[in-house]
């Protein structure tokens, strides 16, 4: 029998609920209720069905969750107000905005107002800095849950080559970062390649570990990886596909095709995904200790 390759992130992602769930507990016997608000401004489908995962893995560990849903043609004022009014509320831990934000919404003012101490999502510059600095407060969602899903399967990633395809705030620059950090975990030889990149292939093709975060399906081939990588597919691109919905999803990796070269790879769904909401709400539970002068040891 082939040995299943298959890195499950959903797998992992149950390992961190466990916790969070255990560490929720803790808190509310300390008499603090872990809280986490998401705003959504407008109709964007794929926001609506990723806040609703949101609100049902929050509710499942535990974790109180209230989503504000606000009209797409919601102003930047209102938004900054309602933001303030969320900083000021001691008993919410944790805002999260989900993008995109409607045109008229200047998405770095919203980021900046969020208090850092609530921002779950490790999007405002003092956290950023934080972590570039390598004394993080709270963690990226997607590259700790990638961080996690190495851990969790024992894939080495001290002293590797390290390939991340993409340079996004959200995913390629943070995902660099948590890499080099000094700890059993990462020490990386890390490197971003990216759309201007002269190229991609004579790095992609050293990578140990590639990281495929640039949003184009299937773009990863296997003739532009190295044999036994271990190959992260953060893609969740829509393509067309003959069945009801007249979609399905891809990674930016073509699965079949790298899959007789590779080591480990994630599948897509069922790989990356599950662990952002998993990191989302380990999030939630550092900002609410930390709001409250709460120490959870690890």
């Amino acid at each position: 029998m082939e040995q299943d390759k298959n890195l499950y992130g959903k797998i992992v992602a149950q390992t961190i609920n466990d916790r969070v769930m255990s560490e929720v507990d803790y808190l509310k016997n300390k008499g603090v209720y872990p809280k986490l608000t998401v705003i959504l401004v407008g109709e964007d489908p794929a926001s609506k069905v990723y806040v609703r995962r949101k609100e049902k893995t929050s509710q499942k560990l535990g974790i109180i969750s209230e989503t504000i849903y606000l009209e797409e043609k919601t102003s930047e004022i209102e938004l900054l107000s309602l933001i303030d009014k969320l900083n000021a509320d001691r008993e919410n831990h944790g805002i999260l905005v989900q993008s995109p934000l409607p045109d008229q919404i200047n998405e770095n003012k919203i980021i900046i107002k969020i208090d850092p101490a609530k921002d779950v999502d490790c999007f405002h510059p003092q956290n950023v800095g934080l972590l570039v600095s390598g004394n993080p407060y709270v963690l990226p969602c997607t590259p700790a849950g990638i961080v996690e899903i190495l851990k969790y399967y024992d894939i080495a990633v001290s002293g590797k080559n390290v390939v991340v395809l993409g340079r996004s705030n959200i995913v390629g620059k943070p995902m660099a970062n948590l890499l080099l950090q000094k700890n059993e975990n990462a020490n990386a030889t890390v490197t971003v390649v990216h759309s201007r990149t002269n190229d991609i292939e004579f790095y992609t093709k050293n990578a140990d570990i590639l990281i495929a975060a640039i949003g184009k399906a299937h773009f990863v081939k296997k003739d532009i990886i190295k044999e036994g990588a271990v190959i992260i597919d953060v893609g969740i691109n829509r393509i067309e596909a003959d069945n009801e919905k007249g979609y399905a999803l891809a990674g930016d990796v073509d699965f079949e095709d790298v899959l007789p070269k590779v080591s480990r790879i994630t599948p897509v769904p069922g790989g990356v995904g599950p662990m952002t909401i998993a990191m989302l709400m380990q999030n939630t539970i550092t900002t609410a200790a930390f709001q409250n002068g709460i120490e959870i040891k690890k």
